[in-house]
């Protein structure tokens, strides 16, 4: 998997996590992961298609996703409700847009799925054709999300 497609995902979640969520976002180590990923219990997923193929997962556990979901709307939720799941579906949508204008200014052309958003225990993730990048954004108090990239080219 080239930087080129893992850099612009990095940044744009970075920036757009430091602005929803505060200056307590740091980066983690980024690793990659070959075999199954295990979800965490909330995850939005987005599909890449044209000149690469993948996706990106956006993985958390559910206290994240209803910290996050408050956060973004300025209340508490104690249960992921319809406005929380669109929340968290939305924080994806504007992740993966950031990304994707960069990585358009670069040269590369591909499509986007809309967030599918996944929720629940003992989930994971499979794909054998192509290992994933994690990035881990620690989010203060509020948890983690991890950006979990997986993109290869076409051909």
């Amino acid at each position: 998997m080239r930087v080129e497609y893992i850099n612009p995902f990095v940044e744009a979640a970075f920036n757009v996590l430091n602005e929803v969520i505060g200056p307590e976002v740091k980066r983690g180590d980024l690793y990659l992961k070959s075999t199954t990923v295990p979800v965490m219990g909330v995850a939005a997923l987005v599909g890449l298609a044209g000149d690469v193929e993948g996706r990106v997962l956006f993985d958390m556990t559910k206290d994240t996703a209803l910290a996050v979901a408050g956060i973004m709307n300025g209340e508490t939720f104690t249960v992921l409700d319809e406005l929380g799941k669109a929340t968290i579906t939305e924080l994806a949508n504007m992740i993966t847009a950031q990304a994707v204008t960069k990585l358009h200014g670069l040269g590369f052309k591909f499509d986007l799925t809309p967030p599918a958003l996944f929720t629940g225990d003992n989930m994971e993730v499979s794909d054998s054709k192509v290992e994933a990048l994690i990035v881990p954004m620690e989010l203060g108090p509020h948890g983690k999300i991890e950006i979990n990239v997986a993109i290869r080219e076409r051909g």
